[in-house]
């Protein structure tokens, strides 16, 4: 897989789907205490599938855009499919092998541990 980290700077940068939603269904948050990565994630359910979904957080440029990759991810599957999701997919997502780098792994799944704790 070949490694292309400004994507990873300009949405880290830039995010999309960024933002607090006021009339979210679902709040999951999650936290790293060893690097201090924090992430919210919001969706917004409408017949059993994700409507909306956006995030807030703080943290390393992997974390972040993760977080947003995944919200945008999450849009038009359900629950169960994102509780079903794991760290290949994330690494999909992301456009990146974390699989040798164990801290950095962590910090792309941060928000994806957060959907599996709802």
């Amino acid at each position: 897989m070949s490694v292309d980290y400004s994507r990873i700077m300009e949405i880290w940068k830039n995010a999309p789907n960024r933002g607090e939603m006021e009339d979210a269904d679902v709040v999951a948050e999650g936290e790293n205490p060893v690097c201090g990565d924090r992430v919210r994630i919001f969706l917004k359910i409408r017949n059993g599938r994700v409507a909306d979904a956006s995030f807030t957080g703080e943290g390393c440029a992997i974390s972040i855009a993760s977080a947003s990759l995944l919200a945008d991810y999450a849009k038009g599957r359900t629950m169960e499919e994102m509780k079903g999701l794991g760290k290949e997919k994330m690494m999909e997502l992301l456009g990146l092998d974390l699989s040798k780098n164990p801290s950095r792994l962590k910090c792309a799944l941060l928000p994806l541990m957060a959907i599996k704790k709802k």
